[in-house]
């Protein structure tokens, strides 16, 4: 918890702090990528920090670390953590890296607020960093030791590539070597390590789809204007080999007999499909709606494995929603009021951010409990919405 030092100024400078962050977080990864350009290879994204995603991720977790503190003192927020230390893990992340990111994000905060950084503020959003530091560092640890290998990431060979609807390549992988195989939860995801033009390695998380005991199986949608989805559907081909990461991610299948819905929209139906295929070999008979949305039928990625999915569940159905045609359930965005959500039901989402708060706001506004509203984003997290991860 803070202490009662440093709390009062966290009350007062957190408004300041929260509308500079954006401004200092792009000086503070230049300052450090500056210093440490060996942080670029393998370890971030280039594509985020042009964009500005990663820096915008990285001022709501702080931010919204020191809100918590201050609203609920005895206590952190777990999904927050969880969410970023499941991707940490991903990335390899070690403890003492965070040195490295204090440093240099300091002396960015220094450099921007002037004489507002008296020694004072510094201090208790030193006290602040260190705690949220701490806590993902103890979570990094104990995902680390549930693995069944201590190295980050191992080579896996590419068995098969095959093309499916919008534009997305599913690919499968064997190992390529001996190291112990980590199994995944539904719903988990693995980083890719691909290596890029000017030679650096570019990591991205993908979730794992079913597959055979002892594979992994990703579906890679294009991104024209991407610098490592183009190169996968390009380059990528049988025989190849790579470096996966062990599987991570919070957002996974729990035993228990409330009824779901999963609602997606377009690539969204990866972590979909993997929770179907737990229900189906739990042979479960709970209630699940499956909702998706997409451009069109034909843009639909990997709709025969979803319809195979719901048709083996005996208390399973889907609708869908289109953009264009008519072959869909329904046309024109997911519209929720079409649909009879069970008050006790755990709704999940996936798919892009408008999607996800356009059907967030539907649910929540319906009087569906929020705290039984769960979601998976690719990439950056930018809404870290609260509530755990368990369906």
């Amino acid at each position: 918890m803070l202490s009662e030092k440093a709390r009062p100024i966290i009350e007062a400078t957190a408004p300041v702090v929260a509308e500079r962050i954006p401004y200092i977080t792009p000086e503070f990864y230049k300052g450090m990528f500056g210093a440490r350009p060996d942080l670029m290879d393998g370890m971030f994204s280039r594509s985020n920090q042009i964009t500005g995603e990663q820096p915008k991720a990285l001022a709501g977790s702080i931010v919204a670390f020191a809100t918590w503190l201050l609203q609920h003192p005895d206590s952190y927020p777990e999904s927050v953590l969880s969410r970023i230390a499941h991707k940490h893990a991903s990335l390899g992340l070690q403890e003492d890296e965070y040195p490295t990111v204090y440093q240099h994000l300091f002396a960015a905060i220094g450099a921007d607020l002037g004489d507002a950084a008296t020694p004072e503020v510094v201090e208790a959003w030193t006290e602040v960093y260190w705690l949220m530091a701490h806590a993902l560092i103890a979570m990094e640890k104990t995902l680390y030791a549930g693995a069944a290998s201590d190295l980050p990431f191992a080579p896996w060979r590419v068995t098969a590539k095959e093309m499916t609807g919008g534009d997305v390549a599913v690919i499968t992988f064997e190992p390529a070597d001996g190291t112990p195989i980590t199994d995944a939860k539904p719903g988990q995801y693995i980083s890719i390590e691909v290596k890029v033009k000017d030679g650096i390695r570019q990591p991205r998380q993908f979730t794992l789809i079913p597959s055979k005991a002892g594979t992994r199986r990703i579906a890679v949608k294009l991104d024209p204007a991407g610098e490592v989805t183009p190169l996968i559907h390009e380059q990528l081909k049988v025989g190849d080999v790579y470096d996966l990461s062990n599987p991570y991610g919070d957002m996974v299948l729990r035993e228990t007999r409330v009824p779901l819905v999963l609602a997606s929209a377009g690539i969204g139906v990866t972590p979909m499909l993997a929770l179907l295929e737990a229900l189906v070999e739990r042979e479960s008979e709970r209630e699940v709606i499956v909702l998706h949305a997409d451009r069109n039928s034909s843009s639909w990625p990997l709709a025969d494995e979803m319809k195979a999915l719901v048709a083996k569940l005996p208390n399973a159905r889907i609708e869908t929603w289109f953009e264009e045609g008519d072959d869909g359930d329904h046309k024109g965005y997911m519209d929720l009021s079409q649909v009879n959500i069970p008050a006790d039901a755990n709704v999940v989402m996936c798919g892009p951010l408008p999607f996800l708060k356009a059907v967030r706001s539907q649910v929540v506004s319906s009087g569906h409990p929020a705290e039984k509203v769960f979601y998976e984003i690719f990439g950056p997290d930018l809404w870290l919405l609260q509530g755990t991860d368990e369906n």
